[in-house]
């Protein structure tokens, strides 16, 4: 829409274009016609530019290394693995081009005339201000602004040598060392990609976490397992940060309490992400802010208190995934274009992974989660993959599962996961979740053989024993044969 004109009335205005707005969008004008898409950035969603998918490239890379200088133990002898570090960031970049050059051509499917370039802000609860553009007047709002990397101030010490992933995936090489600050999804994938391509990679975080990792004994093998590749210390003391002539030097307290420093070519900060709703101005809105300026919603309407304002995807720091994203564009995108009806939208059963290896997922509620709802109530089945048959042929023998049910109920509750094959046995798990299977009903579905998913049949047939719900079932020799 040319932003020549002064005044603007519209039904809907949807601020943001990434996958939660574009959805939004699509929802929204299956009910009017009047509605417009505002976009201060680039184009591109945050997952195909920056996120899932650049990264998921550059794990591809790694894991092609990895399991070249691990055929050994199958008897293979391969000659050494060399790693060309600009052939890597050459097809990360062009594949990430080309999964950005789709989601550009949905946008050119919205017609002209609905798309504004500019930054919005609001004058009033239907009132939006666009930079070098028009005055909106829309009888709703979806906010669907998205999120940044939320940089911790300390980090800013590294000045032109600091890095975030909205940064590292426009590099043209691989450098020789990287010092990446936070143990979480994007620390954990990118961190460890990169030491398999042989960058020298130290990992800092703080109070002990690995990767959202609820479960002890899990994160315990988890922070072992990681060790054995790069150096990541969970619960760091670092006593400084500055940029030198070739690198940045980060000051540490080594495990005997003495201060250390060493000189990366980089820091990645990869310390969480935070949302973009600071400059949107919403104290004109008369909408309830928290203490850190995020308005209140409902999570089934997406809908703001009692207003005519939605917010959706990462803009609510709720979950950001772009499954919830494009769950919630939806929900926001059709209540905004039928209000003021408004209704509450399917959520899916919470699902999150994350792709390192071992992988690292969670489904349905955490342990916590689980013992608040069923009052202590519940019982815990688990799986060492140690000794699993088909993990034990691939040589990817390593992880744990456990499962969450209620006691008297039998129903699954949840599930958290250090192991192989984590993303596909999330996902069976989501959908029993969702459809709120008991126990004996997801141990009566088929389970192939040899599947790593065998593992999960023995997590739940534990579960089953904890829970008592019948003669104790004996899962001796099932990954190998009939069982006796």
């Amino acid at each position: 829409m040319g932003n020549a004109a002064q005044e603007l009335e519209v039904d809907v205005a949807v601020i943001g274009a990434g996958t939660a707005g574009l959805v939004a969008y699509h929802q929204a004008s299956k009910h009017t016609d009047k509605v417009v898409l505002i976009e201060g950035g680039p184009y591109g969603t945050t997952c195909a530019r920056v996120g899932c998918m650049p990264s998921k490239l550059l794990i591809a890379a790694a894991e092609a290394a990895h399991s070249a200088r691990h055929v050994d133990q199958f008897g293979v002898y391969a000659q050494s693995v060399r790693v060309d570090g600009k052939a890597v960031m050459e097809r990360v970049r062009k594949e990430r081009d080309r999964f950005v050059g789709f989601v550009l051509e949905s946008v050119d499917n919205i017609p002209e005339d609905r798309r504004i370039r500019g930054m919005a802000r609001f004058e009033n609860e239907h009132t939006l201000l666009i930079d070098n553009g028009p005055r909106i007047h829309a009888g709703r709002v979806v906010i669907a602004t998205g999120s940044r990397s939320n940089v911790v101030p300390f980090l800013n010490d590294a000045g032109s040598r600091l890095v975030t992933n909205e940064d590292l995936f426009d590099w043209e090489d691989l450098p020789e060392s990287v010092a990446v600050f936070g143990p979480g999804l994007i620390g954990l994938e990118i961190g460890q990609a990169l030491a398999r391509l042989d960058v020298r990679v130290t990992m800092f975080g703080v109070s002990g976490a690995v990767g959202g990792i609820q479960d002890p004994d899990m994160r315990r093998m988890a922070l072992e397992t990681f060790n054995r590749e790069f150096s990541l210390d969970p619960d760091a003391e670092t006593t400084g940060i500055r940029e030198v002539e070739n690198g940045v030097e980060v000051s540490y307290r080594d495990d005997n309490g003495n201060e250390v420093s060493d000189v990366f070519e980089y820091v990645l900060a990869a310390t969480g992400r935070r949302p973009n709703v600071d400059g949107l101005a919403l104290e004109n809105t008369g909408l309830a802010l928290d203490d850190r300026g995020m308005p209140e919603f409902d999570r089934y309407t997406m809908r703001c208190g009692e207003s005519s304002i939605f917010i959706a995807g990462d803009a609510n720091n709720q979950l950001p995934l772009l499954h919830e994203a494009a769950d919630e564009g939806r929900i926001a995108g059709a209540n905004a274009g039928s209000y003021p009806q408004v209704h509450s939208g399917l959520r899916s059963t919470p699902l999150s992974v994350v792709f390192t290896d071992p992988q690292i997922a969670s489904v349905g509620l955490t342990i916590q989660q689980t013992e608040e709802q069923c009052r202590d109530l519940f019982a815990v089945g688990s799986v060492n993959f140690a000794d699993q048959g088909r993990s034990r042929i691939l040589g990817r023998n390593l992880g744990l599962l456990r499962v969450y049910g209620e006691h008297g109920t039998g129903r699954f509750m949840g599930a958290e996961m250090f192991a192989p094959a984590a993303e596909h046995i999330a996902h069976l798990l989501a959908w029993s979740a969702q459809q709120h299977m008991c126990v004996t009903e997801m141990l009566d579905m088929p389970f192939y053989h040899p599947v790593i998913e065998e593992g999960l049949r023995s997590a739940l047939r534990d579960l089953h024993d904890q829970l008592k719900l019948g003669p104790e079932l004996d899962d001796e020799f099932m990954d190998c044969g009939p069982g006796t």
